[in-house]
């Protein structure tokens, strides 16, 4: 028993690893379902023999007593010439061979040739009986009552009625016999279905505890994967996390560094390009009327050449005003917005509709809103074809809401090229005031640009 133990514990575990539990399992259950099938396959045909047995048993007892009764009969009429003793013996003709068609067709499914044959014997016997009992009231009905009660009292129709009842019995026990041994067969099919049952169930219970520590291994390795693998995706997300903040302070520090290198130009500009400018401009004016004088000639010249240090003025200014918008500093962001959007309508002809209201941010935050209106102006007049431009600036709960919207040609934002950084540069200026930005747009239907940034107080900065 022990030695069994160990080898199923042993072959256990060795059928996991080759995963055969599981179809084993499955061959076990499709061969209980078919021993079960069989055994009541056998079981049927045997109990269908032996109700075909017992109808012929019961069918020879109705025979017998059909013959007595009309036997009876047959003598009560005799004996007292009344007409109610003939009622047995005017039906039991057909009745009989009723009787015996029925045997013959039950012996013919029984498929027992020996029956058959002292089937044909009682046959014989029973018609022989009958045509006795015929002429013998064949001679009563003629008027030879004695002849016909001496023909009765011969002991002829006893013997045949000895002989039918010989025959009957001998089938009858025939068939007990029949019986006994379909009785037998039927209980050890039963009792080999049930072995086979007991068996297969058994191998069932092994294979299904085989296929559950199968499953249960599996499993566990399954869990342990998935530990592992949720472990290797914590750490990715951490690192990305960890990348991702390190991208944004270094798109926040690249931002600073870019508005203070702006910021430094502007003011170099101003101070010494703007120096010389203011300078030379009057010498010019300086010079005009020693020219007047000397080289009138010279005169349109020197207009010209006011005309094109003014120009140069001029240009300066609006430089600066790019790299570092005065009016931010000095004004604040609702009328430097203002003013961008007015020079902006006045530039291109295209009316831009606007809607600001006051919101407390940090001067960075308020030059990153400024930057995305500029941008998304700058790239409207490139390349939107607009008719109407929309600028809104509302405050939201823990919010500003900056949105920029035109009525344009729109783009596929999955087919904009790699060589354009616009939005990108929008994302990541937004994304390092801990805001967020969407773009919604399709092509023929405009393009509208959104960021949400935090109030003054509210952001918490990554450091």
């Amino acid at each position: 028993m022990r030695q069994l133990r160990d080898g199923l514990m042993l072959w256990s575990r060795r059928l996991p690893g080759r995963a055969f539990a599981f179809p084993l399992a499955v061959a076990l259950a499709i061969s209980m379902v078919a021993v079960g099938e069989l055994g009541y396959r056998e079981a049927r045909l045997q109990m269908n023999r032996l109700v075909l047995m017992g109808q012929v048993r019961l069918e020879l007892a109705v025979l017998l007593r059909r013959v007595a009764d009309a036997e009876s009969g047959h003598r009560g009429y005799l004996l007292t010439s009344k007409s109610d003793y003939l009622t047995p013996y005017r039906d039991v003709s057909q009745q009989l061979r009723i009787s015996l068609m029925k045997l013959h067709d039950r012996f013919s499914a029984l498929g027992d040739a020996q029956g058959q044959r002292q089937l044909l014997q009682l046959q014989d016997e029973v018609f022989t009986k009958l045509s006795e009992m015929n002429e013998v009231m064949a001679l009563h009905d003629a008027g030879r009552r004695q002849a016909a009660l001496d023909l009765t009292e011969s002991g002829i129709g006893r013997e045949r009625m000895d002989s039918i009842r010989t025959i009957s019995f001998q089938l009858m026990d025939r068939q007990d016999q029949h019986m006994g041994v379909g009785v037998a067969s039927v209980f050890e099919t039963l009792l080999s279905n049930r072995f086979g049952v007991v068996g297969m169930t058994g191998f069932s219970l092994v294979a299904l505890g085989l296929y559950l520590r199968q499953r249960r291994l599996s499993d566990g390795q399954a869990a342990q994967q998935r530990s592992e693998i949720q472990a290797e995706r914590d750490r990715l997300e951490l690192e990305v996390r960890h990348r991702t903040a390190e991208l944004t302070g270094l798109a926040r520090h690249l931002e600073t560094t870019r508005e203070d290198e702006k910021a430094r130009l502007a003011r170099d500009l101003h101070d010494e390009l703007g120096a010389l400018l203011t300078a030379a401009k009057l010498d010019v004016a300086r010079m005009r009327p020693l020219l007047l004088k000397a080289a009138p000639e010279l005169l349109p010249r020197m207009t010209h050449l006011g005309d094109m240090l003014n120009s140069g003025i001029a240009l300066k200014r609006r430089i600066i005003e790019d790299l570092r918008p005065s009016t931010l500093s000095t004004l604040g962001l609702l009328p430097a917005l203002q003013i961008l959007c007015n020079e902006f309508a006045e530039r291109l002809g295209v009316p831009v509709h606007t809607d600001l209201h006051a919101v407390l941010l940090t001067p960075a935050a308020e030059l990153t809103a400024f930057r995305l209106v500029q941008e998304s102006l700058s790239n409207i007049a490139k390349h939107a074809q607009a008719r109407s431009v929309w600028v809104t600036l509302v405050e939201q709960p823990r919010h500003m809401l900056i949105t920029v919207r035109d009525d344009g040609v729109g783009f596929d934002p999955a087919r904009v090229g790699a060589g354009h950084h616009g939005l990108l540069g929008m994302r990541y200026r937004v994304q390092a005031e801990e805001g967020e930005l969407t773009v919604q747009t399709a092509p023929g239907q405009g393009t509208q640009i959104s960021a949400r940034v935090p109030l003054q107080g509210t952001a918490d900065h990554v450091p």
